[in-house]
């Protein structure tokens, strides 16, 4: 299945910009993500959220609605001290989502949640998507190794790679 996307005007544009034909809908897919982040950078999580949460997106026949299955701003799990609890935690908001977003700077690779998430994600079978974040020089060769995909810092390529790993089923 090609992949193209739809802009709000209802255009079909695929992957390189060419426009297609029909727009009609045939199906209507709910996809639950899980986006990783550090509290401590929080710009790169409130981008990737406004990019994939903050507008209706379309691949050929099927609407996408992505759902934010990541940790809350609101209940950060910042109380959990216990090393189990907030390997608890993480894990029931990976089971319930279909794909984990991770961005793959160097603060990746030392912090204490990425293990967890890691973790979550092989034991539930969720596939990871890695997003290369812009202008970066070094990434983390920990998310690296773990994902199944890696796209480049733009909202596209992020919502193509969730769409391909969720339909594809990996």
């Amino acid at each position: 299945m090609g992949l193209s996307w739809f802009s709000s005007s209802g255009r079909a544009i695929n992957p390189i910009g060419i426009e297609s034909g029909s727009t009609q809908i045939m199906s209507v897919h709910q996809v639950h993500v899980f986006i990783s982040h550090s509290w401590a950078y929080s710009r790169h999580y409130e981008t990737l959220a406004a990019w994939i949460f903050g507008q209706a997106w379309r691949f050929g026949q099927a609407s996408i609605r992505f759902h934010n299955y990541s940790v809350p701003h609101w209940d950060p799990f910042v109380d959990l001290r216990a090393d189990r609890l907030l390997r608890d935690a993480i894990f029931r908001q990976i089971r319930r989502c279909h794909v984990i977003v991770i961005p793959t700077g160097m603060y990746a690779h030392y912090s204490a949640w990425i293990g967890k998430e890691l973790d979550g994600a092989a034991l539930y079978g969720k596939p990871i998507l890695a997003v290369d974040l812009w202008g970066a020089r070094r990434t983390s060769s920990v998310v690296g190794r773990a994902a199944h995909r890696h796209v480049r810092w733009n909202a596209r390529s992020v919502v193509g790679g969730i769409w391909e790993l969720y339909y594809r089923g990996v």
